[in-house]
């Protein structure tokens, strides 16, 4: 088993094969025991659409354990990361070719050699101004000794000649370490992100990278303390809009459950716009946040809700540029699936996807789902662990302009070391 230590939480990116071939044991994102649940959960919807492995991971050079969003270029092409795998192990950046079916042809476009590069990435990679495709490792760089094998880095790595640049290795100390999530970027070209732990704090930050005389500098831009601004940055990555950044924290707040915030762009100031209280209502939010055309922004928890199991919920924003929060769907765990950390997607009409790291099938390895954004009214649509299907999904699913989405999960597959799949509603 693989266990990496990021976020407040320990992430277990792999589970023993024989455990994940049988599909019988309970597994979460953080890696504590998820609830027991019935089997059937009540009010489950039967699954729509269809679901196909486009690609399976070995776990040797072309990489293992995909804990990794995806992004897709203008020729449908999908980008990601895998935790580990590669030539050294230490995880890798890839691209996978589309082809008329699966599967799909996969390239390593970097290894990580584990030391001042970085080291196991996770949350995926996003495309820069430039073209390039940037994103963070939870260890490695020469930054400090966490965990006896560095602090993280931020990186760059050009496609071609594929050519990677650490932008900045974290110390620990006042900058943070261990960040495992994707970047943002703003109109100017820097590049935002939060780490789970370091800060002045130890709670964790909001950091910036910019360019300025040719030269890389990481500042950062909040440090949280753990009380009413919120405490662990998240696996998802930043909203941007005009600026602005929205995002979650996995606790603190006013209730010790969590928060949402917006940080300004022009005072750099931030602003807890809800503080969760934990079941009914939703509890600790992993992944990020989207956001509609007015202004609403709509996001998952891994606790809280109604049964406790996780829920979606919906900021809606008034007239005063205040926001009410509601639960829009409470997880009832079973067949329907609990413990999301995913970020949302938007569907053609207006429905939100998004996946479950836990529940769906008598694995308990996760499902896709969508939840009528008016109504609330969810739908199973694919329960994760079947044959070579993949397992355990944690970081949502990305759409095309078709209106296909894809995903990958740590696990499952061929060989137990994680898949990318497409879902066509």
């Amino acid at each position: 088993m693989n266990v990496f230590h990021f976020a407040g939480r320990t992430l277990v990116i792999a589970v023993a094969a024989a455990t994940l071939a049988a599909c019988g044991a309970s597994h979460s994102a953080i890696g504590v025991p998820v609830t027991s649940v019935p089997a059937i959960a009540p009010g489950a919807r039967p699954g729509t659409g269809h679901e196909r492995v486009l690609y399976s991971f070995s776990g040797g050079n072309d990489g293992g354990n995909a804990a990794t969003g995806l992004v897709l270029d203008p020729h449908g092409n999908l980008y990601g990361t895998t935790a580990v795998g590669g030539t050294y192990a230490c995880g890798t950046v890839f691209k996978l070719t589309a082809q008329p079916s699966p599967p799909w042809n996969e390239a390593v476009l970097y290894n990580f050699t584990c030391y001042g590069d970085g080291k196991n990435p996770h949350g995926g990679v996003s495309f820069d101004r430039q073209g390039n495709l940037d994103g963070t490792t939870v260890a490695g760089g020469s930054g400090g000794y966490c965990a006896g094998d560095g602090c993280g880095v931020a990186f760059q790595l050009k496609i071609k000649p594929g050519t990677e640049n650490v932008l900045h290795s974290f110390t620990g100390g006042n900058d943070g370490f261990g960040p495992g999530g994707n970047v943002a970027f703003d109109t100017a070209g820097n590049l935002y992100g939060t780490t789970p732990d370091g800060g002045s704090h130890s709670e964790g930050t909001i950091y910036q990278v910019s360019r300025s005389a040719g030269k890389w500098q990481e500042n950062v831009i909040h440090a949280f303390s753990g009380g009413k601004d919120g405490g662990v940055g998240s696996l998802g990555s930043l909203l941007v809009v005009s600026g602005n950044l929205f995002g979650v924290t996995e606790l603190g707040g006013a209730h010790g459950a969590g928060t949402v915030f917006e940080l300004s762009a022009t005072s750099k100031k931030l602003k807890t716009l809800y503080a969760f209280k934990g079941t009914p209502d939703a509890a600790s939010p992993y992944g990020g946040l989207i956001a509609d055309a007015s202004g609403n922004l709509y996001g998952t928890t891994y606790y809280g809700g109604a049964n406790g199991l996780g829920a979606v919920f919906e900021l809606v924003r008034n007239a005063k540029g205040g926001y009410r929060e509601r639960v829009l769907y409470s997880f009832r765990g079973g067949s329907d699936g609990s413990s999301s950390t995913s970020t949302l997607a938007f569907g053609g009409s207006g429905d939100l996807y998004g996946t479950t790291s836990a529940g769906g099938g008598t694995c308990d390895c996760g499902t896709i789902f969508k939840v009528n954004a008016k109504s609330g009214k969810e739908t199973v649509l694919h329960s994760f662990g079947s044959a070579t299907d993949g397992a355990y999904p944690y970081y949502g699913l990305a759409a095309d302009a078709g209106g296909n989405f894809y995903g990958a999960t740590v696990a499952g597959g061929h060989s137990n070391q994680g898949t990318v799949f497409e879902f066509t509603p």
